[in-house]
């Protein structure tokens, strides 16, 4: 498994950068080897959000991201953001063993 971070600065409305994300979102939810993710804003600078995505391996996340119907929803973000784009591989996770 591999997670990719983006870090996204919004320059447009926040109100239309989710919305297109949200429809991006539904483009990844189609392709093989994407498993979940997660947009989550700041609470306390605006603008400032973060997607967290988990992919099986990175060659399905690069097929997703060089797939020719990625390109306007990538463009798009791009006219209302600026972003910071990494891909990561696990070396450490650990749950809590008590409910708090």
């Amino acid at each position: 498994m591999v997670t990719f971070i983006n870090r996204f600065t919004v320059t447009g409305p926040a109100e239309e950068f989710e919305r297109l994300f949200d429809d991006t979102s539904a483009f990844f939810r189609d392709r093989p080897g994407f498993l979940r993710h997660r947009l989550l804003r700041h609470t306390q600078q605006p603008g400032a959000y973060v997607n967290i995505a988990e992919w099986t391996d990175a060659e399905a996340f690069q097929a997703a991201v060089t797939h020719p119907d990625f390109a306007p929803h990538a463009a798009a973000l791009r006219a209302l953001s600026t972003s910071d784009p990494n891909l990561y591989a696990p070396v450490l996770e650990r749950e809590a063993t008590t409910s708090r």
